[in-house]
C-alpha cells in the first residue's frame, strides 16, 4: 500500500539532526507521500551531523503560512537546538498540539520529544527518546522505555539516527493504516 494520498509535515528549525529529517523524508517520499518541510522561516534551515554543521535543507512552507489541518501526519526530527527552539514558539507548539488533539499520526525522534512535552502530548504514552530526555518525559507523564522504536496508538518514537530504519518502517506501517484526515 502506498501513501500517495497523504500529506506529511516535517516541522523543524535550524540545527536539526540531518539524518533524522532526511532519512524519514526519503522513506516517506519513496512510499508515495507528499512531504513538506515546515520551518519558522522561509528559505533554508541548517542541519547538523551530531555536533558538526551539515548542509541546508529547503523549507517548503513557513510555519506562519501553514495550517496543521492541511496535513495527515507530523514528523518531529531531533537535534538538541531544533526542538529546544520550537518548544519556545507558541505557533509551533499549537501546530504540534493539533496533531496530538486530533489523534493524527506523529513520528518523533531523539530530542524532538521536547516539543511534544511542551504541547502537553505525552501523558500516559509509551515512548522512547534520546536517553537524556528520559526524566523530562517521565516528569511529563510518559512511560519511557529504551527501545529502538515504540508505537503507541498514533505515536511512533525513536531514540537516535541508528534507529532510523526501524523508525521509518514503523511510521510508514502506521500511516498505511490511517485514513486521510485533513481539511479539503
Amino acid at each position: 500500500m502506498t501513501l500517495e494520498s497523504m500529506k506529511i509535515a516535517i516541522l523543524a528549525s535550524d540545527r536539526f539532526e540531518l539524518a533524522e529529517l532526511e532519512s524519514p523524508l526519503k522513506a516517506l517520499k519513496d512510499a508515495g507521500a507528499q512531504v513538506f518541510v515546515v520551518a519558522p522561516h522561509h528559505g533554508e534551515i541548517i542541519g547538523m551531523n551530531h555536533h558538526d554543521v551539515g548542509h541546508s535543507v529547503k523549507v517548503d512552507r513557513s510555519l506562519a503560512d501553514t495550517k496543521p489541518d492541511e496535513f495527515d501526519a507530523l514528523l518531529l526530527p531531533g537535534g538538541v537546538p531544533n526542538p529546544d527552539e520550537l518548544r519556545t514558539m507558541p505557533r509551533a507548539v499549537t501546530f504540534v498540539k493539533h496533531f496530538a488533539d486530533t489523534q493524527k499520526p506523529i513520528g518523533v525522534i531523539c530530542h524532538g520529544s521536547w516539543t511534544l512535552i511542551e504541547a502537553d502530548a505525552v501523558k500516559d504514552r509509551h515512548m522512547t527518546s534520546w536517553p537524556s530526555l528520559q526524566t523530562d518525559l517521565l516528569n511529563a507523564g510518559a512511560r519511557w522505555v529504551d527501545q529502538e522504536v515504540v508505537v503507541d496508538h498514533n505515536l511512533v518514537s525513536s531514540r537516535k539516527p541508528d534507529d532510523l530504519p526501524a523508525f521509518n518502517k514503523a511510521f510508514i506501517t502506521l500511516l498505511q493504516h490511517q485514513p486521510v484526515r485533513r481539511a479539503a
